[in-house]
């Protein structure tokens, strides 16, 4: 009975992980964000002070309105440098009179930096989707890496592009799905019940 209980323990943390990894969507739009490659949240990471990291953040739009964006850190000190992309941290991006359907990825290579160590310091996504006054806003955290208090002497990380495989970045739901996963962990439970 051990080994079953283990199986749906697997399965359900399998899919609740799945599920977790889903972009956010609302009426206006679909954002979604990558950290080294790997969907956000991602977690258990540990970064040494001057180790470039990859943030990436994909946007769509459904409706033809003003889309607004920010990465964000909500630390008072600055624990990051931003080696190249479009922005500085809390930088408000201004895309104005967008059409449906525009669709936009952004990509960051951030760095710790000596002022703040032994610490998380997370970094967050705010999107705004305006239209008119009706505004729809996301924000979510990509990562929340721990800073060691090590310098880093390795070569930069290997960058993925989302947008650059044949597969677009996921839009909705993975189809089993959560509700899926619970269902069917109810039926192995429900079989093996019947068999004592």
């Amino acid at each position: 009975m051990n080994t079953t209980l283990f199986i749906i323990f697997t399965l359900l943390m399998s899919f609740t992980h799945i599920a977790c990894a889903e972009p956010v969507e609302n009426d206006f739009g679909i954002v979604n964000a990558w950290y080294n490659g790997q969907e956000a949240m991602v977690e258990n990471i540990n970064l040494k002070i001057g180790e470039p990291a990859e943030i990436t953040v994909s946007i769509i739009s459904k409706i033809d309105c003003n889309v607004y964006l920010e990465l964000t850190n909500p630390l008072v000190t600055k624990p990051y440098e931003i080696i190249s992309g479009p922005s500085e941290f809390n930088e408000l991006i201004q895309n104005r009179g967008i059409k449906s359907g525009w669709s936009k990825n952004y990509t960051w290579i951030i760095k710790p930096n000596d002022k703040w160590v032994n610490g998380n310091a997370p970094i967050n996504i705010f999107v705004e989707f305006s239209d008119r006054g009706d505004d729809r806003h996301e924000e979510f955290t990509i990562v929340n890496p721990y800073i060691l208090n090590e310098q880093y002497s390795g070569p930069a990380p290997t960058t993925t592009d989302p947008s650059s495989t044949d597969q677009p970045p996921s839009q909705g739901s993975p189809g089993f799905g959560v509700v899926g996963a619970l269902m069917g962990i109810m039926l192995v439970v429900g079989y093996w019940s019947g068999k004592s």
